[in-house]
């Protein structure tokens, strides 16, 4: 397992596309690229320290792109306007 000394190094940047622009409106849910090594744990700590805001599930997927992450955030916190803090709008 691969130690990482910074959120940031775990997650790259989101993935914005129509369809993530949707889960982020009805599931509550963001993409994001992370690093290829990261695993479901370190990308939850990773994703809860930089947003500071807790997540209830990670899904991730490796494809031609790199390796994607669907972050789910707990009902309280809004997806949204997480999304407009770090300029998915």
């Amino acid at each position: 397992m691969v130690e990482y000394d910074s959120p940031y190094k775990v997650v790259l940047h989101p993935y914005v596309t129509e369809k993530t622009m949707t889960m982020m409106e009805e599931e509550n849910k963001l993409e994001f690229v992370v690093d290829l090594k990261a695993n479901k744990f370190q990308i939850k700590e990773a994703v809860e320290e930089i947003f500071e805001e807790k997540v209830v599930k990670v899904h991730t997927r490796i494809d031609k792109k790199g390796k994607r992450a669907t972050v789910k955030f707990t009902p309280e916190a809004s997806a949204e306007e997480l999304g407009m803090r770090i300029g998915v709008f």
